[in-house]
This record gives structure tokens, sequence and C-alpha cells, in this order.
């Protein structure tokens, strides 16, 4: 457990030392709230749709959760090209324990910018339904956390060029999270796309953040955690195993 914990540490301390990653990875998110929260926003209240924004910022969050925690995968391919790597596989602790202090570590500092984008949202307009709730919303951000760094790590453990890493990344994440119900809601959609929004495990953890936040959950509090547990377990256990076969 004291190896888990470093890494964990260590993770958290990366973070707070990159500023700029920090400011960048908060860009995208504001981006998204902005351009569609008040440019799609009064199209989607004359429709009869109801508040956009209501709808829209649990699927920014999401956003602010699971591209960091994606792409704190990279730092595999850094340690590994700096020979940092070297030095915690030769450590006296099962890789098992590294994968797992590496991904909380990931997970923790996604969880922190996805609180930062929730203030910031809030300030734009947002508004918690119950706040007796918020407890609820940051366990499904978190499991949205395990969920990109276990994807993050499972790429990075196969991969040695940083280029390569982005480019895979950009052709799995952006469609997961687009073809999700981070945007825009699944009734109404043609039947394929439908299909595509409930077979996507992001689907379930948004619908348990928007329930959490905003009362209006689609699926149902138990179908979202069991669905993202159970990938987010899969995907942990299957990025393990791939950092296990890494070789010095």
């Amino acid at each position: 457990m004291s190896a888990i914990y470093i890494l964990w540490l260590r993770q958290l301390k990366r973070y707070f030392r990159t500023k700029i990653r920090i400011l960048s990875s908060l860009g995208q998110p504001v981006l998204f709230l902005v351009s569609f929260g008040f440019g799609f926003g009064p199209l989607y209240q004359r429709a009869g749709a109801g508040n956009y924004l209501q709808y829209l910022v649990p699927g920014v969050i999401a956003m602010g959760v699971l591209f960091p925690a994606v792409f704190s995968g990279i730092e595999i391919i850094w340690d590994r090209q700096f020979g940092f790597l070297k030095e915690t596989l030769v450590a006296p602790v099962s890789r098992f324990q590294i994968v797992l202090g590496r991904t909380l570590g990931g997970a923790t500092t996604a969880l922190i910018q996805g609180t930062i984008v929730l203030a910031i949202c809030s300030i734009a307009g947002f508004r918690v339904e119950n706040f007796l709730l918020l407890p609820v919303a940051f366990g499904f951000m978190f499991l949205i956390a395990l969920l990109g760094n276990s994807i993050g790590t499972a790429i990075g453990s196969v991969l040695d060029d940083v280029q390569g890493f982005q480019l895979i990344m950009n052709f799995l994440v952006t469609p997961l999270f687009f073809f999700s119900n981070a945007l825009f809601p699944v009734d109404g959609l043609p039947g394929p796309l439908k299909l595509l929004v409930r077979l996507n495990p992001l689907s379930y953890g948004i619908d348990g953040l928007r329930g959490a936040l905003s009362q209006a959950f689609q699926f149902g509090p138990g179908i979202d955690l069991v669905i993202i547990g159970g990938f987010t377990a899969i995907l942990l256990g299957v990025g393990s195993y791939i950092f296990s076969r890494i070789q010095l």
C-alpha cells in the first residue's frame, strides 16, 4: 500500500508543478460551455426542451475529467524515454500496485480539474439541484477519470512514441465523447446512433453525473453505476496486464 500511496502522491506533485497543463486542459471544456451552452441554448429552449445549460454542463464536466485522465497515459512514454520507468519497474513491488498507484493519481488530478470546471460552470449559470447528491456526482466523476486513465495506461504501455499516442487518442477518445449523451439527449436520435450511445460506457457515467447534479437520470443510477463500474474494472485489468508485459 505504501508503493501505491507514493505513486499517487508523485502524480499529484507532477500535476501541480505544471501550471500550463492545468490551464490548457481547462480551455476545451470552457470553449464547449460558451459556444454550445450560449450558442445552442436559445434554440434548445425555443424547442421546448428546457434549459440547455443544465443539460450540457455534466457533459462538459465529463470532458474536463476524461481527456486529462486519458492523456495522463502519455507520462508512461515520457518516463520510458527518460529512464524513469525503469527505476519504477525494478522496485520490489508488483506491477499491479504500480499501475494502481499511477491510475489513482491520474484519476485524482482529473477529478480536481473536473471540480474546477464545475465551479466555472456554476459561475456561468449552472445550478446544482440537490447539494446532498454532490458526493454521488463526485463518485461518478471519479469513475469516469478511472475509465479514462485505464485507457491511457493501456495505450501508453504499448507505444513508445508521443505522436502516435496523441493520434490514437484523438481517434479513440473523441468519438467516445461525441457518441455519448454529453451534448444531446438520446431520445429522438436515429436507431443506429441511439444504439452507439447506449453501447458507449461513457454515456452511463455522464448520465449518473447528470442525474446527481440535475436530478435527470435517464438510465437509472443503479444501471449507470454497474455499467461504468464494470467497464472501468475490466479496462483497469486490461491496462494492468499490458503494463505488466513491458520489457525493460
